[in-house]
């Protein structure tokens, strides 16, 4: 079990709520609810050998996890489900709840989009609007609609150019613009689409007022069937304008704010409420440097969140926040709509408040304790590695250096920096090796440590200033090397080597080797100093192998000297680059010929062309 999943399973409350798993890949893997978090997430990581198959499976692959408080076990299972539907984690039962809320989609990735009403939400591309809160309304809205936009409704396999086909009788009676005939283009039709998709975003009245414009041009023009028909759509619009209304008034649409402080630490929680239920949670850690309350951090907080998140119709708030008028008006702005900040004093409004303050404790409480252990693993492993080196001070800045190469070709290395226990990758350096006579990691790593030191005493800032103390990859040999290195260089650092096989310590002047327990912080910090270490000099090599690579491969083609191939490398990237290339693009590197072009072609794809040149 990792040591960021035994920290949070000792925050877990006694408390009903969602938990969810979090994958390697910061995924969610896994939601589910419980009346006791504490008890039920903990239960997954006890006594393992007695769960299911897919159980044990699914706990193996648990990297992170997170939790949400509900005030109940049934708002626990609402949310849930909403949590489920909204992520469809990989583990979950994908329930079909028949009383899901109607959605509009519009599948804007066909040719010739129609819209839908749907109540299952999938990640296909399409455009979803809603949830709408009841059925009947959201039919009436999209009947209107057609009206004013004649989309098709049919599911025919319609030609992106459009048909050939006669036209049904929806034609017949003006509520589609039949597509299936070819009777309406499709920059017309994707035109009208873009229009309903506004009117679903709540933006109709723009829509209106350019009808409007139009109808009047027509007229002027005396073009009266075209004006008798814009007429008819600007009626139809307001009609959904109203039924919009209608229906979003229907639904209960709100976020829930509060803020909790805890020493120097403040947490705000944002508890979305969509159609009647909470549809999440959010947990934001501000930055304050002066004492504020409550009010003033939320007031601080509003224009940040939603200046990049959509504006519900009405924010609830814990407690009342310092000009209360001004924040209404930029969340109308945001919003181009109605919006009310209210501060709930009792009843179920004041209880969600409540809730959304109970979050907001429980997430700042857990902060608190991740810093803490964090503070350990860092702070408390430096001084654990300053005692096990013997060292008069506890160490701040750590360099490790790892050598790599492939049987003495490409031989490079890298200095890596942790400053605090944390990895300082701007500080990070990588090396070629100068030295000449095939692979020798024991003289490689002296040459690179001495250039490392002897830049510093040169005053390059690049390499400024000395670290606390040197680790080296490696065992006695390559620490005895590093150490006549620094003496060549003439400054004196600490300096340890770890060796990979039993992860023992060397010292110098020591014999014997130290070995640390597995669970010791100093040894924790030493691997990832190490581990970075090698994979910083691993990746530094692989490219210079690629790159060598396809130097070797453009020195077999004629006619491509030095100058082409820098020229080609430095447009087009990589061997990938060149292979995907054609012919003119090759052509239009400075410096080639067609001719030149066409050599690099064949030599790229002879194995798949069967040695044959393009035709030019």
């Amino acid at each position: 079990m990792r040591e960021e999943i035994k920290e949070k399973l000792a925050l877990l409350p006694d408390h009903p709520g969602v938990y969810l798993m979090h994958g390697k890949d910061g995924g969610i893997i896994y939601v589910g609810k419980a009346k006791s978090l504490k008890n039920r997430v903990r239960s997954y990581f006890h006594a393992q050998n007695q769960h299911t198959p897919k159980v044990q499976a699914m706990v193996e692959q648990i990297w992170d996890l997170e939790w949400i408080l509900a005030d109940t076990p049934l708002e626990a299972l609402m949310l849930e489900c909403t949590l489920i539907k909204k992520h469809l984690p990989k583990y979950n039962i994908l329930l079909k709840d028949s009383k899901q809320y109607p959605y509009l989609r519009v599948d804007v990735q066909h040719a010739w989009p129609r819209v839908q009403i749907t109540r299952t939400v999938k990640k296909d591309g399409a455009h979803y609007f809603g949830p709408y809160g009841a059925g009947w309304a959201v039919r009436e809205v999209l009947d209107m609609l057609a009206h004013a936009y004649p989309l098709r409704s049919c599911n025919k396999d319609i030609p992106p150019t459009g048909g050939h086909d006669r036209p049904c009788l929806k034609y017949q009676i003006g509520r589609c613009s039949a597509p299936c005939a070819g009777l309406v283009s499709p920059a017309e039709y994707r035109g009208m689409v873009q229009e309903v998709e506004r009117i679903l975003k709540g933006k109709g009245q723009d829509a209106v007022e350019h009808l409007r414009r139009s109808m009047m041009e027509a007229s002027d023009k005396m073009e009266f069937e075209r004006a008798a028909l814009l007429r008819d759509r600007i009626r139809a619009l307001e009609s959904v304008q109203q039924k919009q209304k209608a229906v979003s008034t229907a639904m209960e649409e709100r976020d829930v704010l509060a803020v909790y402080q805890q020493g120097l630490l403040c947490v705000a929680q944002v508890l979305p409420v969509r159609a009647g239920r909470i549809s999440g949670g959010e947990s934001h850690v501000l930055q304050s440097h002066t004492e504020q309350t409550d009010g003033e951090l939320l007031a601080a907080f509003i224009p940040q969140y939603y200046a990049v998140h959509p504006v519900p119709r009405e924010v609830l708030l814990f407690c009342d926040v310092p000009e209360r008028e001004l924040l209404e008006a930029f969340l109308r702005q945001q919003r181009e709509g109605a919006v009310h900040i209210v501060v709930p004093q009792r009843g179920d409004k004041r209880h969600l408040c409540e809730l959304a303050r109970d979050n907001a404790r429980a997430a700042a409480e857990r902060i608190l304790l991740e810093r803490e252990r964090d503070l350990e693993r860092t702070q408390g492993a430096m001084e654990a590695l300053g005692r096990v080196l013997g060292l008069e001070k506890t160490p701040s800045r750590i360099e490790g250096f790892d050598i790599s190469h492939t049987q003495g070709a490409q031989q490079v290395a890298s200095m890596v920096v942790f400053v605090g226990g944390r990895p300082a990758r701007k500080e990070y350096r990588h090396f070629r090796i100068k030295r000449m006579g095939g692979a020798d990691d024991f003289a490689s790593m002296k040459e690179v440590v001495t250039r490392r030191l002897m830049r510093y005493r040169q005053g390059d800032a690049a390499f400024s200033p000395l670290p606390d103390v040197i680790l080296i990859d490696g065992g006695p040999g390559q620490l005895q090397a590093a150490l006549e290195g620094m003496r060549e260089a003439g400054v004196s650092v600490p300096m340890f080597a770890l060796a990979k096989r039993l992860e023992e310590i060397f010292l110098p002047g020591r014999p014997d080797s130290i070995l640390l327990a597995r669970d010791d912080p100093a040894l924790h910090v030493i691997e990832r100093v190490r581990d970075e270490a090698h994979r910083f000099a691993i990746t530094f090599h692989r490219a210079l192998r690629s790159k060598a690579s396809i130097y070797s491969r453009l020195e077999d083609i004629p006619g491509i000297g030095p100058a082409r191939r820098k020229a080609l490398l430095r447009a087009l990237g990589s061997e990938a680059g060149i292979r995907a290339a054609d012919i003119e693009a090759l052509a239009a590197v400075p410096g080639m010929t067609h001719a030149a072009a066409q050599a690099v072609w064949q030599a790229f794809h002879q194995n798949h062309q069967g040695g044959q040149t393009p035709a030019p």
